[in-house]
């Protein structure tokens, strides 16, 4: 088949999430200490807000992006050379993704420490067991979800995972597990819940491939009615006692719902999913009805969407800091750098397609990943 812009426009919409909500907070200074961020720019943080569909829709789209790519090399009109077995090929490609990630780990000592688990990881992973899941039916790979969530509260219970987990637990080495621990259940996206968004991603992978457009609005709509059915058990175990047995362990982690989701439960992760879901139907629906331009500016910087993920963080997590440029700005000159900087990003972009994105992330997972 014909490769999806759409999928590429979404991740560059993914990507601008991202980089917005990171720059958001690392450029700017609150001005006052003993006011939270979203009492002095709520307008500010509620687009700053907006990065929280970032990671989820890289996850999801890496399961599409997985089920075509399969899809391809299975198809047997498609020519191609002799190459590597297709699951050798998925399982390098992960485990290539992987390695980028621990390479962001050792670039970002400021952020993470050497077993730290961010979405790089959770993808790199995935996609490395995508041989134990591409075997499986549709309605098995939708049915792991709630096996995925139902495991996730267990083990989150298992562990004692607290209620909110900052930046230094989520770093942390020196508790049982170490590293394991973090890529189980206590990093940033662990594989348990994140790794359901992926198995949802390949089923979506599948309807695309059999043209049943429909079935992603259907499931969007099916996300959306659990989630807030969870935020509303939520809100009953706050405000009636017959509900109140919810507030104990471990129910409170299945219904309790939050703008953080370090750790994730279910119903934030339903309701991302949800949002993930209405922006892919959108994005094709629009391919559907008109024809993208392969060097459209939110095509090329989803092409990129790797390269910008590895250098904006270094960039501005890491050397922002000896520069002297990390938070020491107010919100409107830090909103003016990341303008410029998106800009900036468009225009490079737009430049390096015409080689080919070459010697780019990108192009160094292909090479490896094989």
């Amino acid at each position: 088949m014909q490769r999806l812009l759409s999928l590429d426009a979404l991740r560059g919409v993914a990507v601008i999430f991202m980089m917005e909500q990171h720059l958001g907070v690392w450029l700017w200074e609150p001005e006052h200490l003993n006011r939270s961020a979203i009492a002095q720019a709520p307008g500010y943080m509620a687009i700053n807000g907006l990065g929280g569909l970032a990671a989820p829709t890289f996850i999801t789209l890496a399961g599409v992006g997985c089920s075509l790519f399969i899809a391809t090399r299975l198809d047997p009109r498609v020519p191609r050379s002799p190459g590597r077995p297709l699951d050798i090929i998925l399982v390098r490609r992960g485990l290539t993704l992987l390695g980028f990630g621990y390479l962001l780990n050792y670039l970002t000592p400021s952020w993470f420490s050497a077993g730290s688990w961010f979405v790089l990881h959770m993808m790199g992973f995935a996609i490395a067991t995508a041989p134990l899941w591409r075997r499986l039916p549709g309605p098995a790979l939708l049915a792991a979800e709630g096996v995925i969530f139902a495991a996730a509260v267990a083990v989150q219970s298992w562990l004692a995972t607290p209620r909110f987990l900052d930046n230094a637990r989520m770093r942390d080495l020196e508790l049982p597990g170490g590293a394991l621990r973090l890529a189980l259940a206590e990093g940033q996206f662990p594989i348990l819940p994140w790794l359901a968004l992926f198995l949802v991603g390949l089923v979506v992978g599948r309807w695309l491939l059999a043209e049943h457009h429909q079935r992603v609005g259907a499931l969007c709509r099916a996300c959306l009615l659990a989630g807030v059915a969870l935020v509303a058990l939520d809100v009953a175990a706050k405000e009636l006692p017959a509900f109140a047995f919810l507030r104990q362990a471990p129910w409170w982690r299945v219904v309790r719902v939050t703008t953080s989701f370090f750790p994730a439960g279910p119903g934030i992760v339903l309701l991302l999913q949800a949002g993930v879901l209405l922006m892919l139907a959108v994005a094709l629906h629009i391919e559907r009805s008109r024809e993208l331009d392969p060097r459209g500016w939110l095509v090329c910087l989803g092409r990129a969407s790797l390269t910008l993920l590895l250098v904006h963080v270094v960039l501005f997590r890491e050397i922002s800091r000896p520069l002297g440029a990390w938070q020491a700005f107010d919100r409107y000159t830090s909103l003016a750098i990341l303008t410029t900087w998106i800009g900036l990003c468009v225009l490079l972009c737009r430049a390096w397609q015409r080689i080919g994105y070459r010697y780019g992330a990108e192009w160094v997972l292909r090479r490896l990943g094989g």
